[in-house]
Order: C-alpha cells, then sequence, then structure tokens
C-alpha cells in the first residue's frame, strides 16, 4: 500500500481512529514500538491532548463536573485543543521528519460532533480544517468497533467512562457509522480494520500498510 504525503512536509503522519473501545492505545503503542525499534524518531501523541493547553481542554470537555457543555462549545473545544496540537506539536515533528502517530484527529470530531451530536459533518470539518491549517493524516487507521463491544471493554475492571463514553449505544452508533462513511470517501487514505481481531493481527495489518516506514 502506498499514500501520498498531502502536507508536503518530510515526515509521515498516522492518526488511529475509531469509537471508544476499539483498542487505539494498544495499537499505538505497538505500532511506536516497532517504528522506533527499526530507528524512527516517532512521537506518540493523542487528542484532545498533547500540549499543556490541550490536556486542560481534554480535562474540561471529557470529565464529569464541569456543567453542561452545548455541542457547539464542544466542538470549539476540541478544535482549539487541536489547533495548538497542531502548531506546537504536530508540524515542528512533521518538519523534523519525524513520524506522528496520534490517537484521534480530525475526523473524530466530524464522527463525534457532526454526527453524535447533529451538528453536521461539513460544519465541523470546515472549523477544524481552519483550526489546523488544513492539515491532514498521510494514513487514518479505523478501528471499527460495535458500540456494544465498545462499552464492554471500556467498563471492565475499575475503569468509569467519561462525559462522551457514558452517551448512550445510538450516540456510539452514529459515530460508528460516520467513520465508516469517512473511509468509503476516502479509501486511499484510510485503513480499515475490525477492531475484534486479535491485537497482534492488527499490528501486523497496520505494519503492512507502512512499507516505507517499517522495512
Amino acid at each position: 500500500m502506498t499514500f501520498p504525503l498531502p502536507h508536503g512536509l518530510p515526515g509521515l503522519f498516522i492518526a488511529l481512529e475509531g469509537g471508544d473501545g476499539a483498542g487505539k492505545s494498544t495499537q499505538a503503542a505497538l505500532l511506536c514500538a516497532a517504528l522506533e525499534s527499526g530507528g524512527r524518531t516517532v512521537i506518540r501523541t493523542r487528542e484532545p491532548g498533547g500540549t499543556a493547553i490541550g490536556e486542560k481542554l481534554r480535562s474540561l470537555v471529557l470529565d464529569h463536573g464541569h456543567g453542561q457543555i452545548d455541542a457547539r462549545t464542544e466542538a470549539l473545544m476540541f478544535a482549539a485543543s487541536r489547533a495548538a496540537h497542531v502548531q506546537q506539536v504536530i508540524v515542528p515533528a512533521l518538519e523534523r521528519g519525524d513520524v506522528v502517530v496520534c490517537d484521534r484527529f480530525i475526523d473524530s470530531s466530524v464522527a463525534y460532533q457532526g454526527a453524535g451530536r447533529g451538528l453536521g459533518a461539513q460544519a465541523v470539518l470546515d472549523v477544524n480544517l481552519w483550526a489546523t491549517d488544513g492539515l491532514r493524516p498521510d494514513l487514518t487507521v479505523l478501528l471499527d468497533v460495535e458500540p456494544a463491544e465498545g462499552r464492554s471493554r471500556r467498563t471492565t475492571g475499575a475503569a468509569a467512562e467519561d462525559r462522551l463514553e457514558s452517551e448512550p449505544d445510538d450516540f456510539h452508533a452514529r459515530i460508528r457509522a460516520a467513520f465508516l462513511d469517512l473511509a468509503r470517501a476516502e479509501p486511499e487514505r484510510y485503513l480499515v480494520l475490525a477492531a475484534s481481531r486479535t491485537p497482534e493481527d492488527l499490528h501486523r495489518s497496520i505494519l503492512g500498510a507502512l512499507p516505507r516506514v517499517s522495512a
């Protein structure tokens, strides 16, 4: 599999997307370890977050107890966090020629706020493209998870669901459908994998999609 470099920078930008409980963090860790063992400099990061202000916004938008957050405010908080993340972390790393592995990017906002909150995919996409100066990943790995399976995974043990995770299954079903629609619209940018596969199997498939960096 080959893919373009839409940002024109020497580094490689990989985003992991999918519903809550899909296993993105596990795959990010495995991918970073494999790339680092091959001699690449890798920046592992996440959204919302990745910067000091981004982590504060993450707490405000995801943690319970901050009062009501309407859909537009929620979308703008994610976009603000992303703007800082791109300017302070992602673009400098790509300019250095590093590999950036990011847990969520713009497509999460399109899915969660555009579809889940009903704000409209194009409206949310436009705000985020402006916030990021049009930056898009070279490859987006979508770990596709059924809403019920995602909830089962993230509620195993003592972990508590955050403000978005605790939304009902129909909210998460809209998100899943939106992610799949995005992947169908840009198949050259997406690698879609069933999250039900074993972590090891998923890892092999992701590495197989990156011949230029895993060779």
